[in-house]
């Protein structure tokens, strides 16, 4: 047991400590109090960028309550010695280490399955070094990790600088993600016109913030920069043969929304996929077909293919569907029927009109294929070729004309024709 230890829990047998308690008491309180009249009043959906949502509540409880511990601590100082204040001040500052990495990490991951991983394993640190900083250990473990270093050519590391270097590179990545993710959520919020440069305003400034970041983080795990122009041929060699793919779909994933080409929204056919575009990524965008299916198509394959899309220009789509009818149709008066009644139904344009049109004679009867146009193909085909049909078939009704079914010609042989062909057969062989 340290002599600091052994001090703070005497001290914290002596009378004062009452006192400190009912104020640190006090203190926790009011912050619990505020935070909860806070979260009553306060919108708290619009507060989500920087700490996610309902992020901002949960900081704020240990944020107001360590302000409130450090205000009062030299008043209580003036009346009794401090014990309870040494031990509270540290606990307050370990719980507000986890409130914000974890909504940081929340923020900027929001479905990564080793969030839980990354939540435990920074709560143990904390918790770790608040034990280390009440128990006064810290400075005797940080001199015994100084003790272990080697020589990395003419310098010096210490298992020391290398926890300190990476405790500070986490920090400063995890700064960049956060400051990242709450400008992407802030410039792509209720977004509706230009979401594509938005888009890109998003994905440039996370790759800026983080490219700065982990400038940061290497300067601070004392790194020297200057030494990474050594691994510069290296990388680009890297690039142009191991990364090539990877580093094409990216470019071409900034190119396809700085020209616009494809948007957030549109209708696309892609390598006979076809489905609205939910996503457009620095690698790859989604597609989501009318099923519900999804697909990731890397954008190298956007920029090197024929794309279809139904949403550039004019959105406007022509369908057609095809029936039979009997010969001896009256072809002219059905024709007026049928076109009639597709247009009234609701989705078909009136301009382009619908057509109708004789394309073939079958052996079943006439096949008749209508024409006809949409202007909203993203509400599904499916649906409305139905509603063209039905109208279709009320109209055929109506005239009573008859839907043919196929027909076949089947010749019965007696069994004497069988015969006698037989020895015909034979006769010649």
């Amino acid at each position: 047991m340290t002599a600091d230890l052994g001090e703070l829990l005497h001290s914290l047998t002596r009378p004062g400590a009452l006192l400190e308690l009912a104020v640190l008491s006090a203190c926790l309180l009011l912050s619990y109090l505020t935070t909860r009249l806070l979260r009553q009043r306060v919108d708290t959906r619009r507060l989500p960028v920087w700490l996610g949502e309902r992020g901002w509540d949960g900081v704020l409880f240990p944020v107001l309550a360590l302000v409130l511990a450090l205000a009062v601590r030299p008043l209580v100082a003036q009346w009794v010695p401090i014990a309870v204040f040494r031990l509270a001040v540290p606990i307050l500052v370990s719980l507000l280490v986890i409130r914000v990495s974890v909504r940081v990490l929340t923020t900027a991951f929001p479905s990564s399955t080793l969030l839980r991983v990354a939540e435990q394993s920074i709560s143990w640190l904390a918790w770790a070094g608040m034990v280390l900083w009440v128990t006064g250990l810290l400075p005797l473990v940080m001199q015994e990790l100084d003790q272990v270093h080697w020589k990395i050519g003419a310098a010096r590391v210490s298992l020391r600088n290398l926890i300190e270097g990476t405790l500070s590179a986490v920090v400063v990545l995890m700064v960049a993600l956060w400051i990242s993710s709450a400008i992407e959520s802030r410039l792509l919020k209720g977004a509706t016109h230009n979401l594509s440069l938005r888009k890109i305003a998003a994905n440039a400034t996370r790759s800026l913030l983080l490219l700065v970041g982990l400038l940061l983080a290497l300067s601070a795990a004392g790194i020297d920069l200057t030494a990474l122009s050594v691994f510069g041929g290296a990388i680009g060699v890297g690039l142009g043969f191991g990364l090539q793919k990877l580093a094409s779909n990216y470019v071409s994933g900034f190119v396809i929304l700085a020209e616009r080409s494809l948007r957030i929204g549109d209708l696309v056919k892609v390598d006979n996929f076809e489905g609205r575009i939910i996503d457009i990524n620095t690698r790859f965008t989604v597609i989501r077909a009318a099923n519900g299916r999804e697909s990731i198509v890397p954008n190298e394959l956007l920029m090197t293919q024929r794309v279809e899309n139904a949403s550039q220009a004019d959105p406007s789509q022509q369908l057609s569907t095809v029936f039979r009818v009997a010969y001896g149709t009256d072809f002219t008066v059905l024709r007026e029927q049928v076109l009639a009644l597709v247009r009234e139904v609701p989705r078909v344009l009136a301009e382009p009109a619908p057509s109708l049109h004789l394309t073939a004679f079958v052996a079943d009867g006439l096949e008749i294929t209508v024409q006809f146009w949409i202007a909203d193909p993203g509400q599904g085909q499916a649906n409305v070729l139905s509603d063209v049909n039905v109208a279709i078939l009320q109209a055929v009704e109506a005239a009573g004309v008859e839907i043919p079914y196929p027909q076949r010609v089947v010749r019965q042989v007696r069994g004497d024709e069988v015969a006698g062909a037989g020895a015909k057969v034979s006769r010649v062989a």
